[in-house]
């Protein structure tokens, strides 16, 4: 099964360091933020990637391009321009890397990217999200519910202290970033049947995927919920960057490789 990637965007809201490159490519430990999702698929079976690009996607490219090396012990023999590859630490990715436009919005990314797919069902996710996610299991919720689409639902960890007063004023209980909201979100991470092209009709490229195809989809009752009760983290701005790489240091809860 095939994975998509939005990757595309401006990441205008952490544009500390979205200027410089794009928002996939912000790294975590090291690794662009990309390296992290194609890792939770690869590891669970599936390395077979189509990556949407658009602002800056010569850089990931470019990335990719020279992967091998950057990757690599290499002696070079300056006197005869020779090239020695003494130890490799690549993965087992297959990469299609798709121009999909600089001001494309996410339903046009989908839509460009259908030649590449085939007739098979598909996973497609955010370029800026992890989580420790079973994708088997996904994959059987999505079978079982004989829906087009199923989109994986989280709650997010709250990014501000709550706290609970009565009619007086007084405050009768305080808890500083509460680890769920009660409320569950989109948090990427789709299963897709093919059918799903049938609502990326015409020119899309105005369009988002998470607002007039989704809506269709609820409508058509062809979207399905998985929920996804474990970790889950979007890098949207730059405290959140800040938080991943401490994650990373002491407990990456969305590793689940060795």
């Amino acid at each position: 099964m095939k994975v998509v990637i939005f990757a595309g965007g401006l990441g205008s809201r952490i544009s500390e360091e979205s200027h410089l490159l794009p928002k996939p490519m912000i790294e975590i430990g090291g690794k662009p933020i990309l390296w992290h999702i194609m890792k939770i698929y690869q590891t669970q079976g599936f390395n077979e990637f189509i990556i949407c690009l658009g602002y800056k996607g010569y850089m990931i490219k470019e990335y990719f391009m020279n992967y091998f090396i950057h990757n690599s012990d290499i002696t070079i023999d300056l006197s005869n321009n020779k090239t020695e590859i003494n130890q490799s630490k690549i993965e087992n990715f297959k990469v299609t890397l798709v121009d999909t436009g600089v001001n494309t919005m996410t339903a046009g990314r989908l839509q460009k990217i259908r030649k590449y797919l085939g007739e098979e069902t598909f996973m497609l996710t955010y370029g800026d999200g992890v989580a420790n996610i079973n994708l088997d299991e996904l994959i059987k919720f999505h079978r079982k519910q004989k829906r087009v689409v199923t989109v994986s639902t989280v709650q997010p960890s709250g990014k501000f202290g709550v706290l609970s007063a009565d009619e007086k004023g007084m405050v009768n209980s305080f808890e500083e970033k509460p680890s769920r909201t009660g409320n569950w979100i989109n948090g990427g991470f789709f299963v897709m049947n093919p059918d799903v092209f049938k609502y990326l009709k015409g020119d899309m490229d105005n369009i988002m995927w998470e607002q007039k195809p989704m809506r269709e989809l609820v409508k058509a009752k062809e979207l399905a919920a998985y929920k996804h009760s474990g970790f889950w983290r979007c890098m949207d701005i730059m405290r959140d960057k800040v938080e991943l790489e401490e994650m990373w240091k002491n407990d990456p809860k969305w590793k689940i490789w060795e």
